[in-house]
């Protein structure tokens, strides 16, 4: 059954000092807890080492120096009793993802999990006070005239929110409290700085999505099948995942396009991460260094079969029946090479690998990892077919028509040729707009999404176009 907090159940504030805004890198030195029930306040902190050098301006902001937590407990060994204090409570703390993810963190390093339904004040006082213009904790005490001690130290910080709840006790009724709680907690993966009401009116439906920092510049670009439930999906992930909870501390605002499916969601997703370069896409940045093998097939059969590395400007995508692999540099192409000759006992010397003496075996044969094809042992029909059977896998596929075709999706149409996507289209006019679009450069992400979904579409999705010279 699940637990139901309301503003008479233990109450938990609690506040962190740390080294630092990573969780994942960055440890607690300070922790405090204020426990709250039936109108008993009970205080608990602790000091803690951090095993690292705390940096200036933090030791500047918080007070804590090395030397105040050199002698101190590390949170291992708080973790118990940090835990006991919790056990039971809401857990109660001014932008509370902050707090509650850090905390997490440690516990998992400690091997120990946690978790407990959250109420972040700084949602609570946007929500009951929407008139006052900032809610970060030293608005909130100024707002409401609460007394901090010594700001940005745990116990000091703690205890100015359980003066802030106490306020809310003499000035809101009960109902509309305990009402306002249940709201937030039952929301809590929501970042603070975002409207809900954006959720409610985000569609559930395929699209992409956009993560704004606060001047409106793309922080993550993603694409789903349902665009509300992946948004929420980072949000919740972010109390336990670094990287996430990075992601929505520096959101303000979301944006999303609709697509009419899965396809458009996907096309729509790398054209924009080319286009605008969010800091925080890893996958689909443009990459222009691109390399293949070309296979140079010899009509006599008794002669073995080359191998060269081709430049993309220089490659003739989609054209050429015998190109293999799209690496994403020279280096990447040779490795990759290299370890096909191993696991396939292919000459290294015939691949193009090393130099080859006449007479003399390539260094592949000396360790055992090449048939002989490069002293005889081997023949060069053998070694060919080898050489294709390892390829095969890599191997870039032709493109399989005349000219340009569409992919239908819904009322849109995705327009292809020679594995570059020209555009989506949703009337005549747009195909011909589409069609006249400059010609793009290959793509090695597009190619593998427009390779799977010709694979996948039905015969009637894939209409042949004519070029736009034909159309006119």
């Amino acid at each position: 059954m699940t637990q139901l907090f309301t503003p008479f159940s233990p109450l938990a504030f609690v506040d962190i000092e740390t080294t630092g805004g990573n969780s994942e890198r960055d440890r607690v030195t300070e922790v405090a807890v204020v426990s709250y029930a039936d109108g008993q306040v009970q205080r608990w902190s602790k000091l803690v080492n951090p095993a690292t050098r705390i940096p200036a301006f933090i030791q500047s902001l918080t007070g804590i120096s090395d030397d105040m937590v050199w002698d101190a407990p590390s949170f291992g060994d708080i973790a118990k009793e940090l835990l006991a204090q919790l056990d039971g409570k809401l857990f109660v703390a001014h932008n509370a993802r902050f707090d509650y993810g850090f905390l997490r963190a440690e516990f998992k390093r400690a091997g120990f999990e946690y978790s407990s339904r959250v109420l972040c004040t700084v949602k609570l006082s946007r929500k009951l006070f929407p008139h006052q213009a900032r809610h970060n904790l030293d608005s909130v005490v100024a707002a409401h005239g609460l007394t901090v001690s010594n700001r940005h130290r745990a116990m000091s910080d703690a205890d100015a929110l359980l003066q802030f709840w106490k306020h809310l006790e003499l000035t809101q009724s009960a109902e509309s409290l305990e009402k306002t709680v249940k709201t937030l907690t039952q929301n809590h993966a929501l970042p603070s700085n975002i409207d809900p009401e954006l959720l409610r009116n985000m569609p559930d439906l395929p699209g992409v999505y956009l993560f704004l920092d606060d001047r409106g510049q793309p922080l993550y670009i993603g694409k789903s099948k349902a665009i509300r439930t992946r948004v929420l999906q980072h949000f919740t992930a972010a109390l336990s995942k670094p990287k996430e909870m990075r992601l929505t501390m520096q959101v303000r605002s979301i944006d999303w396009i609709r697509t009419e499916g899965e396809l458009g969601a996907l096309l729509l997703e790398a054209k924009l991460v080319k286009e605008k370069l969010p800091c925080l896409n890893v996958r689909l940045r443009r990459n222009r260094d691109l390399w293949a093998w070309q296979l140079h097939v010899n009509e006599t059969p008794d002669q073995p079969w080359l191998l060269d590395f081709v430049h993309g400007e220089d490659v003739p995508w989609g054209a050429d029946a015998h190109l293999y692999g799209v690496f994403r540099s020279r280096a990447a192409a040779k490795a990759g090479l290299e370890a096909l000759a191993q696991e396939g006992r292919l000459c290294r010397g015939l691949l193009g690998l090393e130099a080859l003496v006449q007479g003399k075996p390539c260094f592949g044969f000396q360790v055992h990892t090449c048939a002989g094809a490069c002293v005889g042992q081997q023949s060069a029909r053998a070694h060919n077919l080898s050489v294709m059977n390892a390829l095969a896998h890599l191997k870039v596929a032709t493109w399989p028509y005349a000219g340009p075709v569409g992919l239908s999706e819904g009322s849109d149409m995705h327009v292809v040729d020679h594995w570059r996507y020209l555009g989506t289209a949703k009337d005549e006019e747009g195909l011909a707009q589409v069609l006249g679009n400059p010609w793009p450069d290959f793509d090695a992400d597009l190619y593998k999404l427009l390779a799977a979904a010709l694979r996948r579409a039905k015969t009637s999705q894939i209409v042949k176009l004519q070029p736009l010279q034909c159309l006119k």
